[in-house]
């Protein structure tokens, strides 16, 4: 078993222990793992702002990707089922490595309670050359979804992602694609 692998795999089962989440997508050509730990909880940390720990592990029929992030979320009091978040993460492709700095924002739609808890969510990552490494010139990534909690705790979600990895000798769309999914919360 590969390092990734055994790595990946021991970081979402630490996952399932804490408070957070785990979820899977798909489309025709793509699958990506990921989860999240609400870190207040682990350390016992206090306050307004939730950070959390992010991995994901994205498999393409061409290559595959790993990431891994923390980054701080709040809500606005002034716009209500507003909650933004900063942070910064690392990803990692062959021959690739990337720190990106990236910002969030999930919207929950003001429906009535007989409507299921329905978001919109919009992600957004970019690495400059100054954060890219081995063979990497550049790294941004966008990402926008549409969530449902059908059942308490399980939620399921249509999204779009494209992440460009740009090399030093050649510009790399790395996927481009629309997926759907399921994630539980814990």
């Amino acid at each position: 078993m590969s390092f990734k692998k055994t790595f990946l795999s021991t970081l979402l089962f630490s996952m399932l222990l804490q408070a957070g989440s785990i979820g899977i997508n798909i489309n025709s050509e793509d699958v990506e793992v990921q989860g999240s730990a609400n870190l207040n909880s682990t350390l016992g940390m206090t306050g307004s702002t939730t950070y959390l720990f992010d991995a994901q592990y994205l498999h393409t029929d061409h290559a595959n990707m790993t990431s891994v992030g923390i980054s701080g979320e709040n809500t606005l009091e002034a716009a209500q089922g507003l909650t933004l978040g900063f942070g910064i993460k690392a990803a990692f492709a062959e021959d690739f490595f990337a720190l990106p700095f990236l910002a969030k924002a999930t919207f929950i739609l003001p429906f009535d309670s007989d409507i299921p808890t329905t978001s919109l969510k919009a992600y957004f990552a970019y690495a400059p050359s100054v954060l890219s490494f081995i063979d990497g010139e550049s790294y941004s990534e966008f990402r926008t979804e549409a969530d449902m909690e059908v059942i308490s705790n399980i939620h399921i979600f249509a999204g779009y992602r494209t992440i460009d990895t740009n090399y030093d000798n050649r510009d790399y769309n790395f996927n481009d694609s629309f997926y759907g999914g399921l994630k539980l919360s814990f």
